[in-house]
């Protein structure tokens, strides 16, 4: 065992020297596996990225989250749009039947979206807001992270009083230099007060679900302003911890159509949507993703192997006369083969380890400048490490081969 180590040990310093002396060709072989390892990373660092990011927005939504409205989520390019364009909107009657009577339910909310609008105050403005409007168990379900002021009190949202919690973008634009707490703007042709400020989100990749751009006003309000089926109304509904969705979901539907009085063979006129319709389209969406992913990556990494093997056949080439001598001196065939195969390996790991510095590098970048936080998995940094120590395996084998079965004296002879 010693002197297999011994021999080991001999051959990684010949490997090592010749790698150092050689340093044009050692560049050139990195270069390929650099950039196939840098390609894999890179594919599937943006690929758990942009999932992470939209889970995000999905977890948003609510994961636990059931929601009753006129159209169901899972769209497509064979949408039967007509089935549901004359369906009726979830009416707030339907909201308090559902509060009322659903046992499975944590929170019950009612909401509608107002977008377009603009808050102003004093010479301030911002343009293109969306104005929520919501009954008072809204802020639970949507898990609304208020960092000054309050919340509405259960007094406020019955008899809709005239306060306003701002979304942080709103906040900075409206209040630059004051504390928004306190001071009244111009929202929807009322004065509201605000009462509250969010804290900062940021965008969803997904949908707009970030609440910096939202201004959440009690639905009482709201209902005295609009005609608040004009703009899709939604039922949601958080499920206790101790029931399942299917089972929330199907209490959920009988009591709908009990408050809408639909008979047995009548098909529902109304969707329960929930994210796990989303999350099984970004499954089916990731899997096509990855594997386009994973085939550029190893077509990037073939192309390196390739590159090394080419090296390592030039360098036995190269260094025939150097193993006939080795050989005549009386070294045996595996201190030949590990050389080229330590060399081989070698390039192979430098390689690897130089695109991942590349990849952190660039993801550091990235996060700086755009405030993206990159993720780059372990699993795929230990995958990528054996990965390359089995591409040199590969590619310095043969080379490695030949040069360990090669006759001493015709190698000798060579120069």
């Amino acid at each position: 065992m010693f002197l297999v180590f011994t021999l080991l040990k001999e051959s990684f310093g010949f490997a090592l020297s010749a790698l150092k002396d050689n340093k044009t060709r050692t560049l050139l072989s990195l270069l390929g596996v650099t950039i196939g390892i840098m390609t894999i990373i890179g594919v599937f660092s943006a690929v758990d990225t942009l999932r992470n990011n939209l889970e995000e927005s999905v977890r948003k939504i609510g994961s636990r989250t059931l929601y009753v409205e006129k159209w169901p989520w899972d769209g497509g390019p064979d949408f039967p749009w007509w089935k549901y364009i004359n369906r009726p909107e979830p009416k707030y009657g339907d909201f308090e039947a559902v509060r009322d009577r659903m046992t499975t339910a944590e929170a019950v909310a009612y909401s509608i979206y107002i977008s377009n609008a603009t808050a102003k105050y004093k010479s301030n403005s911002a343009s293109n807001i969306t104005v929520a409007a919501g009954t008072q168990e809204i802020l639970k379900i949507r898990n609304l992270d208020i960092v000054e002021g309050r919340y509405f009190t259960d007094q406020e949202s019955r008899s809709g009083g005239n306060g306003v919690i701002l979304g942080a973008t709103i906040a900075e634009g409206l209040f630059p230099r004051e504390n928004p707490i306190g001071n009244y703007i111009s929202l929807l042709g009322r004065k509201l007060q605000v009462i509250g400020v969010l804290k900062k989100e940021g965008a969803g990749m997904l949908i707009d679900v970030s609440n910096d751009d939202v201004a959440y006003i009690p639905f009482s309000m709201a209902r005295n302003i609009v005609n608040y089926e004009n703009y899709s109304p939604s039922i949601s509904i958080e499920v206790k911890g101790r029931y399942s969705l299917e089972e929330a979901e199907s209490e959920l539907i009988g009591i709908m159509r009990s408050s809408r009085r639909l008979p047995p063979q009548r098909e529902e006129d109304f969707s329960v949507n929930k994210t796990t319709l989303i999350t099984a389209q970004l499954d089916q969406m990731f899997g096509i993703i990855n594997l386009a992913g994973f085939c550029i990556g190893i077509f990037s990494i073939l192309v390196g192997g390739f590159g090394i093997a080419n090296i390592m056949f030039v360098s036995v080439k190269e260094r025939t006369n150097l193993i006939g001598i080795q050989k005549a001196l009386g070294a045996k065939q595996f201190f030949i083969l590990s050389q080229f195969l330590i060399e081989s390996i070698l390039l192979c790991l430098i390689g690897g380890g130089i695109g991942l510095l590349f990849v952190f590098g660039l993801a550091a970048l990235v996060n700086v400048a755009a405030g993206v936080a990159v993720v780059v998995s372990i699993k795929m940094v230990v995958l990528t490490t054996a990965l390359s120590t089995l591409i040199g395996l590969i590619a310095g084998i043969v080379p490695a081969i030949n040069a360990a079965r090669l006759d001493p004296v015709e190698a000798i002879r060579s120069k």
